[in-house]
């Protein structure tokens, strides 16, 4: 057991352990506001007209990967290794956990999401792409939906950086945020998967894994056509599936976008390609935007108004506060939590739906239970981080070193 422990000084104080805490807390908010379903749903019921924890919880995701991910493909300076990076870092342990579900469902004791009329090779192939809930498709797992849209973010950042547009991040930032409150201004309402509804959802997961895998292709290339023509494809893609084809509002995709793009100009203004004083009036922006947007949109709907709006503006808070602290030593807890946040953003949802499935839900609230799912779960993801997570990373960077361009 004292491995185990040890697991949660991975990420002890550090020049980023600031955003490590920030996933820490992020993890803990996402799995409470799921786990509240079977445990404490009385008290889910009160809380979220008021607070929103799961919009809470993924804003600060955003924002974190916002300011990760382009720093990473910009430290490598290659697109080929950064895709190494994120593949490895991403699909082991989202196939090791679809694979586990997958088993638990054939033996009766987890249900999967209906994923919709098409084939089972349709939805599969929208799955591997990571772009399920942008292809119609849901994800068999709830919380796949976020990581479609930080798929997309990676290709509009790929994009941003082989057309070396990549430091124009804050103007990116308040474009899309724009948008997103012009569209709702407007009146301008989508469908969910509307260009599944238009083309048929079959048609459109061809098309968009065909221009994926062109476009990673392409991007990772030598040539510098190549690269600028693979990263623009990916970008105009994801440029098209997040507002056409999203199961979240129009206006609710674009404030994701913008939000990343936020989180990357802070990491410009940290590390001197942009002033503070720039990046706090696009954070301004960014926010009344999104606020403006969600006050708009809810029209009476309090969920949507004061439950969105008030965990919208905590999450900015909390990244701030994050960004504040970045040179304080934090409790190792936090940062140990974000290490295998990933895993816990995983791995929760199959012990939920398992009890779901075996035990059921909860008539009244239990916060014992509660406490008692955290203490089952969390012993379960230092586990996957040490035999999943840790090993695969390790391979895509000796994988990324031998494709480095010298």
């Amino acid at each position: 057991m004292s491995r185990l422990l040890a697991a949660f000084s991975v990420a002890g104080p550090s020049r980023l352990g600031w955003l490590d805490a920030l996933r820490g807390i992020a993890a803990l908010v996402v799995v409470f506001d799921h786990s509240s379903y079977t445990f404490m749903a009385d008290f889910r019921r009160e809380l979220m007209p008021y607070f929103n924890t799961s919009r809470y919880g993924i804003m600060v995701f955003f924002l974190v990967s916002g300011y990760i991910i382009p720093s990473s493909l910009e430290r490598r300076g290659c697109v080929r290794t950064f895709w190494i990076g994120r593949i490895f870092r991403v699909y082991p342990l989202w196939a090791t956990v679809v694979t586990v579900l997958l088993a638990l469902n054939a033996l009766g004791v987890a249900e999967i999401r209906d994923v919709g009329p098409q084939s089972a090779t349709t939805a599969a192939v929208a799955h591997v792409t990571m772009l399920q809930e942008l292809l119609g498709t849901p994800g068999l797992l709830l919380v796949l939906w976020t990581l479609s849209y930080e798929m997309s973010f990676y290709l509009l950042v790929v994009a941003l950086f082989t057309v070396r547009l990549h430091r124009r991040s804050a103007a990116v930032a308040v474009i899309l945020a724009v948008l997103a409150a012009g569209s709702v201004a407007a009146g301008v309402a989508l469908p969910p998967s509307a260009l599944s509804g238009l083309f048929g959802t079959g048609l459109v997961i061809a098309f968009a894994s065909t221009a994926m895998g062109v476009a990673l292709c392409c991007a990772s290339a030598g040539s510098a056509v190549l690269r600028g023509f693979g990263g623009a494809l990916g970008g105009a893609l994801a440029l098209a599936l997040v507002p056409f084809n999203g199961t979240v509002p129009l206006w609710e995709g674009l404030v994701i976008l913008a939000v990343m793009f936020l989180g990357t100009t802070v990491y410009r203004a940290e590390n001197g390609q942009c002033t503070w004083r720039f990046t706090a009036c696009t954070a301004v922006i960014v926010t009344a935007c999104a606020v403006g947007s969600a006050y708009l949109w809810g029209n009476g709907d309090h969920f949507t108004r004061r439950g969105w709006i008030a965990a919208f503006l905590l999450a900015v808070l909390t990244f701030g506060a994050g960004l504040a602290l970045r040179s304080r030593c934090l409790p190792r807890v936090l940062t140990g939590l974000g290490t295998i946040s990933y895993s816990v953003y995983l791995v929760h949802p199959v012990l939920l739906t398992v009890i779901d499935s075996t035990v059921g839900r909860r008539r009244q609230d239990s916060l014992a239970l509660e406490v008692a799912f955290f203490s089952v779960l969390l012993p379960l993801c230092l586990l996957s981080y040490r035999y999943i997570e840790a090993p695969s990373q390790n391979w895509g960077h000796r994988l990324a070193r031998r494709v480095q361009p010298s």
